[in-house]
């Protein structure tokens, strides 16, 4: 049974610790990331003895969450510069709080009412940002769950009865070697096999060579092999880069050809005035997905998967199960998910919407370009720091060559965290590694920057003294 009291005790602390550790956290006090070995943070936080005793109070929960908080990746440090996770607002963590005590999944309407009602506005709402205005859509528990989804939307479409009869051998999907890794996995998924993902020409920067698509097309058609769907993306996860969208949706609707648009970081770019241009054509697309737990600020997980025809979500699923398919279910989701219990995930995009509008986090995402652009041109001005690219969004790709000698960056961005100085992640392009910025948090200003760039340059100077790295 619930102890009121203690529950109320228990989310004051919360609460408190919470609140302390975001505002250090803006700050930029202590290290952006530890990364203490697991067998050292399990004694520290004492877990087998929680494990296996209980009996946490309060006050010895304070303890631990102390602790937690102090060992956590600090997602709103303004050296927070490594992966495509939210810096999150806290209206989304309400949610979150609120759904871990209600509890209710909303894949079953009778379930979760409320939730699944403001699911289906949040994804009205989405499908209008993207012109579906006669489209469909769910929320799915991430980006690589989205992709899996729409794709068995495109399967459905060009081969009907592959739910029951399997997948025909001659099907192939066109992606670009810059895709998500979570395409391919979906296609090895879906019975494709890695044999059916057939790479499309692409520019030096990753983007889809719109010129060469056509002479792709009927090559594979030549072969006796159908092109499933093609997938584009906006940005790329690597670059943060825009395929041409209108150029491809052209000649895919020329040639009966599924296009699917991953665009889980850069579809909040919708929001904005300054930045919509980049997702010209998406209207044009089958299928989209957009993560709100990358640019709009929702802790994770929360994706939607957008279709523009009304029925192709529904098909992708044909299930039976007489203890939830029967009768008339129009509010309910499960045909149109892989999931039966699904998260009150509507909720946290709500919330923010709620507390910021639209034209707020519209804001967000356009001042987040906005700064990575700012990087590209502070490293510009230095003449030892190269980068392949003016970037689109709020990622950045960069190395650094002083006087021209080649650094091993992926041993340099190590030095970076292992003092938690800043966290950045790492990419090759054209087969040359990079580091990678990824603006993510409103605590990430010119000072900031201006101090990566210099510390970079002097972890490089001491790898260079000390090429073995020994502490």
């Amino acid at each position: 049974m619930w102890d009121l009291d203690e529950f109320a005790r228990a989310a004051e602390i919360t609460t408190e610790a919470l609140a302390t550790y975001v505002a250090e956290s803006r700050k930029g006090v202590g290290p952006v990331l530890r990364r203490s070995p697991p067998d050292e943070l399990s004694e520290r936080l004492r877990l087998r003895r929680w494990i296996s005793e209980g009996g946490m109070t309060p006050e010895s929960y304070r303890e631990f969450l102390e602790g937690f908080l102090d060992e956590s990746t600090r997602m709103h440090h303004p050296f927070y510069m490594g992966h495509q996770i939210a810096s999150p607002d806290f209206p989304a963590a309400l949610a979150e709080f609120v759904h871990g005590i209600v509890n209710n999944p909303v894949a079953v309407y009778e379930m979760g009412a409320p939730g699944a009602t403001v699911e289906f506005e949040v994804l009205r709402w989405m499908l209008d940002k993207a012109g579906f205005h006669s489209g469909s859509g769910v929320l799915t528990h991430g980006g690589s769950l989205a992709n899996l989804t729409a794709l068995l939307a495109a399967r459905a479409h060009a081969v009907p009865d592959a739910w029951t009869e399997g997948v025909p051998r001659d099907l192939v999907l066109l992606v670009p070697p810059s895709a998500h890794y979570s395409v391919a996995r979906a296609a090895g998924i879906m019975g494709l096999g890695a044999r059916a993902v057939v790479p499309v020409g692409v520019d030096p920067l990753g983007r889809i060579d719109v010129g060469a698509l056509p002479a792709t097309l009927a090559a594979l058609r030549a072969e006796g092999r159908r092109p499933l769907a093609l997938v584009a993306s906006a940005g790329a996860t690597a670059t943060g880069l825009h395929d041409d969208l209108r150029g491809l949706a052209g000649i895919c609707r020329a040639e009966g050809v599924w296009l699917h648009v991953d665009a889980a970081h850069g579809a909040s770019a919708l929001l904005t005035e300054g930045y919509r241009y980049l997702l010209d054509g998406i209207d044009q697309a089958d299928s989209i997905i957009w993560d709100a737990h990358k640019m709009l600020r929702t802790s994770a997980l929360s994706a939607a998967v957008l279709v523009r025809r009304e029925g192709d979500l529904s098909r992708a699923f044909q299930q039976e199960a007489s203890y939830l398919f029967y009768g008339d279910q129009g509010h309910d989701l499960l045909g149109r998910a892989v999931e039966c219990t699904k998260a009150e995930m509507g909720l946290k995009i709500f919330l923010n919407l709620a507390w910021r509008g639209e034209r707020g986090l519209g804001d967000y995402v356009a001042a987040r370009y906005a700064t990575a652009h700012r990087f590209w041109e502070l490293a510009m001005k230095r003449p030892d720091f190269v980068c392949p690219y003016e970037p689109e969004s709020n990622i950045v790709c960069f190395r650094y060559a002083p006087g021209g000698r080649d650094i091993d960056h992926a041993a340099l961005r190590e030095d970076l965290l292992r003092d938690g100085t800043a966290q950045l992640t790492s990419v090759e392009l054209a087969g040359v590694r990079h580091l990678r910025l990824v603006v993510m948090t409103p605590a990430t200003d010119d000072h900031t920057l201006e101090t990566l760039l210099d510390t970079v340059a002097e972890a490089a100077a001491a790898r260079s003294a000390n090429p073995s790295g020994t502490p």
